[in-house]
Order: structure tokens, then sequence, then C-alpha cells
């Protein structure tokens, strides 16, 4: 395994990489018998308007957390569905159990389940698994590879020198609110292709070599933690709107495969970065 991040030392970023698959297999034990099948649906409701929660984002985030308990009890949790736990630790798991609910409701395989690790406030390790289609993309900036059907291979970025030339993502253009819709109007009008509707599972795309640049806003960490690590080990890029690293509370989002595609996306995105 590659020379892991932030000085962790190798043996224990392989351990915590098995532990990690482990709370994906967890989690999916939970989930798929509710996919397509009766899944409790729940209206959170609030300022969001309809959102959507279901007994397997509940289910699937208690497993994890009752995982992580017991075996690293001294770690931290960010979870969507139950909040936090121990936030400051020097190790903290950011979780959502179902990303794209709303996907997961209509029976559509683009939700994923989200399982990021920071050390030292960090994102270091994480995956972006998809059970129903037995693909789990999972990594830290030195190395990410994609499991699936029992094997192996590593993932990679691929280059876009142009926003041209490049295949766009957003999860929907109604996230943008004011300025940020003009800004997404202009990426959208300078790119070749546009995909909406893919949740994270548009993240792992990049990291794949698939797409090229996913722009979202208003995100939260366990929106985004996860995929930090993994589209580093592919060699791509997150930022936020003003190329920044992202902060711990998500926000306005850019991830892209190629520094010369992301880069002509900031400077439409400019005006309109909080």
């Amino acid at each position: 395994m590659a020379a892991p991040p932030d000085h962790l030392p190798p043996e224990r970023l392989e351990e915590l990489d098995r532990f990690l698959i482990e709370l994906n297999r967890a989690s999916a034990g939970v989930i798929l018998p509710l996919f397509r099948a009766d899944h409790g649906l729940t209206d959170k409701g609030g300022a969001r308007g309809f959102d959507p929660v279901t007994d397997a984002d509940q289910g699937a985030e208690r497993a994890i957390r009752a995982l992580i308990s017991v075996r690293y009890p001294e770690h931290g949790v960010i979870g969507e569905e139950y909040g936090e736990d121990r936030p400051d630790a020097e190790f903290v798991w950011v979780l959502d159990p179902v990303d794209g609910t709303r996907a997961f409701i209509a029976g559509l395989p683009l939700w994923c389940t989200l399982i990021g690790l920071r050390f030292r406030g960090k994102p270091v390790l994480g995956s972006i698994g998809q059970p129903f289609l037995g693909e789990l993309y999972i990594g830290h900036a030195g190395a990410s590879r994609l499991m699936t059907r029992g094997e192996s291979r590593p993932l990679k970025v691929r280059p876009c020198p142009r926003l041209a030339q490049a295949l766009i993502a957003t999860t929907d253009p109604a996230i943008f609110q004011g300025p940020e819709r003009e800004a997404w109007r202009a990426v959208r009008a300078a790119a070749r292709l546009a995909r909406l509707g893919c949740d994270a599972y548009a993240y792992a795309m990049v990291a794949a070599g698939t797409i090229d640049l996913v722009l979202e806003a208003g995100l939260k960490a366990w929106d985004i933690d996860a995929a930090i690590p993994v589209v580093a080990g592919a060699g791509g890029l997150t930022t936020d709107w003003l190329g920044q690293p992202v902060g711990d509370h998500g926000g306005q989002v850019a991830i892209a495969g190629d520094r010369a595609c992301l880069d002509e996306a900031l400077a439409a995105l400019k005006a309109a970065a909080a």
C-alpha cells in the first residue's frame, strides 16, 4: 500500500481500511432488504421542504455506530441521522448511510453509502459504496480502488484539460441559490455534457474516470468527507468554489479529475463563491 497521509503508519491505515470494508458490509446488510421494498418512509420536513428519511438510513447508521463503539470506543462519530459524538476526537467517522434518499425511495440504484474517517481533523480515508451494484470505491490520498465482484482495480481520473471537453454533473440545479444558479448555468453552457441526479455516485465516477467535474452547494460534512480521500487517491481534486480545501462543514464543492478543467470552472464560479 502506498505511503499513508498525515503520518499514519501503513499498518494502521491497512487496519482501518479493513474495518471500513466491514462497516460497508454491515450497512449493506441493513439497507439492501429495504431497497425497492417497504422502507418506512418519513418526511423530516423543515426549511428544506420534503426531506425524506427511511428505516434504511436510520438502521444502517445504528449498525455502523454500534461496530465503531465496540472496535474503537475512543473514536468520534458525526452522522446525518444521529448527530455528533466526540467530534473533536483524534479519529472521527463521518457517516451518511444512504446518500441520495430520493433516489433510494424511487428505486434508482444511484444512492450510496458514504463513510469517511478524519484523523486530526482531516479526511484521510473514505468509501463510496453502492451495494446493489456490488461496488465499493475506497481509498486514501495515496491510492484508491474499486472493489467489485470479488476483484479490485486501481481508480484513476481521466485527463480533461478544457471545460469544453468535460462531462459535468450536479445533483439538482435547484440546490443553487441566487448567484450560484447563474454560475452553474455558465459552467454548464461551457461544458460538453451535463448529467443530473446522481448524488454522490457522480463523485465515484470522477474517481473512476468517466465524469470530469461535479459541482454542488449546501453540502454537509457527511455529504462530502468520504469522497475527498477517494478522489485524491485517484489523482483528482476536491475544493470549495474559491479553490481552497473544503471546510469541516461542506458548503460549495467542486470535484474534478483535471486541474486545468477545475481552474477554468472556478473562474466562472468565483463571483458566486461564499
